[in-house]
């Protein structure tokens, strides 16, 4: 959780750190995670993914692998501004983007197909023949992308910002 995350702000390409309730919370997840016996870790080279990733690195004693095409979606016009500010003042275009459009976010933003070619690739870089489990640390915008690029059967959880996959590496 950052700051943003309660005011509601479009974070995008700005890079916001945890708040205190945020580094609580990856205190919390990192073991769950560990458990899942991780070969690799990848993150987003926003400094809010980076924190979340190493506090798993730190108890796997493994190194983060920082991708920026990890990254969350860049907003355009829209990034710092809440979700009422958005609809105030660019109504159609935002909440057409809410339901799934692949129109550039904030009008000078990016495509959800761009954002999902450029985080899949990125977990591509990340893999080889010796992993096994690949924790991939990005934004709750970017990994909507990825997992609409992928065609696998996935099971998730989910939280408000936060979501755990599992994909088959067979699929």
């Amino acid at each position: 959780q950052t700051d943003w995350n309660i005011e509601n702000r479009f974070q995008g390409h700005s890079d916001i750190p945890l708040n205190d309730t945020g580094h609580r919370q990856v205190k919390k997840a990192a073991p769950l995670l560990k458990n899942l016996a991780p070969d690799r870790i990848i993150s987003s080279d926003l400094i809010r993914a980076q924190q979340t990733a190493q506090a798993l690195a730190d108890i796997c004693q493994l190194p983060v692998a920082i991708d920026a095409g990890l990254r969350e979606t860049h907003g355009g016009k829209w990034e710092g501004k809440t979700g009422a500010q958005n609809r105030e003042e660019d109504f159609e275009r935002f909440v057409n983007w809410l339901d799934g459009d692949d129109q550039p976010a904030g009008e000078t933003g990016e495509k959800r197909s761009f954002i999902a070619q450029r985080a899949v690739s990125a977990i591509e870089r990340a893999l080889d023949n010796s992993i096994n489990t690949l924790i991939v640390v990005t934004h709750g915008g970017t990994a909507r992308c990825i997992l609409g690029k992928i065609d696998r059967k996935s099971t998730r959880l989910n939280s408000s910002h936060s979501s755990v996959s599992r994909m088959p590496s067979s699929a």
